[in-house]
């Protein structure tokens, strides 16, 4: 993971870190293998500098954290949620643009 903002979510710490957070938080549903989960990345490294300190933003390995990525019927990947309050507020299926994500965290954090 290329920025600092980013945080690593697994089947441990997802309760933690997504459900129970104050703030908002983006998850980026990957794997290492995926093309498209690559081609996506820099576009959720640019989200998590660009939100830092008003967002969370992470990125959940669906082959190695199979339980959270069950719950939450991930079947194709890429796919990003917003979760807030522990809630799914957003989902993104595929590759989505940049600004489509920020539509909807300008939403979630007005400035």
């Amino acid at each position: 993971m290329a920025s600092p903002n980013v945080q690593e979510f697994t089947d441990q710490n997802f309760q933690s870190e997504v459900l129970q957070s104050d703030q908002p938080v983006l998850v980026d549903f990957w794997a290492e293998w995926c093309m498209p989960c690559r081609m996506l990345s820099p576009t959720i490294d640019e989200l998590a500098d660009q939100y830092a300190g008003r967002v969370v933003v992470g990125k959940v390995d669906t082959d190695s954290n199979r339980e959270v990525s069950m719950k939450y019927g991930v079947t194709s990947i890429p796919t990003v949620m917003l979760f807030q309050n522990g809630e799914v507020t957003k989902k993104f299926v595929g590759i989505a643009k940049k600004n489509a994500f920020e539509e909807v965290l300008d939403e979630a954090v007005p400035a």
